[in-house]
């Protein structure tokens, strides 16, 4: 779970400090930044398992193309920021498996990770270019601190005691000066007792923290596991129209793709199984909530085809008509899709989506809002299988989603200028509502009225047509 996240030089983001609770929407005009945290968050993410060349090449661009490493950095004009960074407050799992296999258990699971990085020309590839690493950490946050980091609503003695555990005095990742070379150290969980591993800053492809294991570094080794779980969904109708075959292994990808095998598999490994030996609560529970959005829905269901070995989502309706997934409306398959993970245990970590809104009536918004903060934890209850570790984060321009999200979810993005090296630019910045939770922890930053962010987001509509298009896609198919 990121609970705080600051960022300086990635693209338009400068000076940016952002909290988070367990349900946020980030709403403001086009072009304000929502976008590049959401890139941030996920470069971030992706650093806890990728080259720095490759984080890099993953983050969208202009015209839908690869990022460039120098592409990521703030520029005014033609110059670019000297370093990016990032330190990021997050909740880790207490425990997990590293990529061989070997368990790991947390000494803490309340963590701060920072990263700074440098442009660096390639000598022998003068068009392009790389990381260098300047700085890297991994610390704690004491448990006497907790309140005053987790200023979100929540149960101290339910659900905080049950994720904020353990006892450290040591960083888990550190960078020093050493013989006038700097030094990113991997520490043990054992502190002071065991060595640490040391690595040349300047040669780093990557982050240090990408290659902890189980065995030295189990804490680390969670932190990696956390961020690699922080993940955009990107929802393509056609990966949610696409079958399964019977050897597909579940779990949902960040583009819809393997929904029919996520669900079957849910259904299967449920323990309520009815007379006829078929396990029907999960469907029933889809079904259920697919109603929230259509009225005409009596059964959600995966075909499984034996002859060519295909699982297949079909919804039926009130008049016995089955709807295969390929002549399901978008809209319906989004919410499908989202209904799913919210039922899957296993789907842990930060779930950003871009505009909820889309292919969504407008009378139906709200259910679509109550669905993605169904599908984030239930700070009030300890976690558990029922109640897994997720976050969810969306962004929007809607003033439909605006009017509906509670205040306390609710951030604004907006762009505003500012003066470096006698130059003037836009950032992103991003503020909340007065007397919610940020204002509490951020009493000295000014809070947005909402009826300010209205007047910037209401749409005027040609002739009614953007309404009518709505309407026209929101049914089942």
């Amino acid at each position: 779970m990121l609970t705080r996240l600051q960022v300086s030089g990635f693209k338009n983001l400068v000076d940016v400090d952002v909290r988070f609770g367990p349900f946020t929407c980030i709403a403001g005009a086009n072009g304000t930044g929502k976008s590049n945290l959401f890139d941030a968050i996920q470069f971030l993410g992706r650093l806890a398992s990728d080259t720095f060349v490759d984080a890099a090449a993953s983050i969208r661009a202009e015209e839908d193309k690869a990022s460039s490493v120098q592409s990521l950095f703030h520029r005014i004009g033609s110059e670019y920021a000297d370093s990016i960074t990032f330190s990021a407050e997050m909740i880790v799992p207490d425990k997990g498996v590293d990529d061989l296999g070997q368990e790991a258990k947390a000494t803490f699971t309340f963590l701060r990770y920072s990263l700074e990085l440098a442009y660096r020309v390639d000598g022998e590839l003068p068009f392009s270019g790389s990381f260098e690493l300047i700085q890297e950490s991994l610390e704690h946050i004491k448990l006497g601190e907790a309140s005053r980091h987790l200023r979100f609503q929540h149960s101290a003695k339910d659900w905080r005691n049950s994720v904020v555990k353990g006892r450290r005095a040591a960083p888990f990742i550190s960078t020093v000066e050493h013989e006038g070379q700097r030094v990113v150290r991997l520490h043990q969980d054992g502190g002071s007792s065991g060595r640490p591993q040391s690595f040349s800053a300047s040669n780093l492809p990557r982050t240090v923290l990408s290659t902890a294991n189980a065995t030295e570094s189990p804490t680390a080794l969670l932190a990696r596991r956390e961020m690699q779980s922080w993940r955009l969904l990107q929802l393509e109708p056609s990966s949610l129209r696409r079958p399964d075959d019977f050897m597909t292994p579940p779990g949902m990808r960040p583009d819809g793709s393997h929904l029919p095998a996520t669900l079957y598999s849910l259904a299967h490994s449920h323990n309520q199984i009815d007379s006829d030996g078929q396990d029907t609560w999960i469907y029933e529970q889809i079904a259920l909530r697919l109603s929230e959005l259509i009225d005409d829905v009596y059964e959600v269901t995966v075909d499984r085809d034996e002859k060519r070995q295909l699982l297949t989502l079909q919804v039926q309706d009130k008049n016995d008509t089955t709807h295969p997934a390929r002549s399901l409306s978008d809209g319906t398959l989004r919410f499908l899709a989202l209904a799913v993970l919210a039922l899957d245990p296993s789907a842990q970590g930060v779930i950003c989506l871009e505009e909820p809104e889309n292919g969504i009536h407008p009378g139906r918004i709200a259910a679509m809002l109550e669905l993605l903060q169904d599908i984030a934890v239930d700070v009030t209850r300890p976690v558990a299988t029922d109640n897994p570790l997720r976050q969810v984060i969306v962004n929007t321009h809607s003033p439909a989603v605006v009017h509906q999200v509670p205040p306390e979810s609710l951030l604004i993005a907006e762009t505003e200028q500012a003066i470096r090296n006698d130059k003037r630019f836009q950032k992103a910045v991003f503020k909340w509502l007065p007397n919610t939770w940020r204002s509490v922890a951020d009493p000295n930053e000014k809070a947005v009225m909402k009826g300010r962010l209205l007047y910037y987001l209401n749409p005027i509509p040609d002739n009614g047509s953007q309404l009518s298009l709505q309407i026209e896609n929101s049914g089942m198919y």
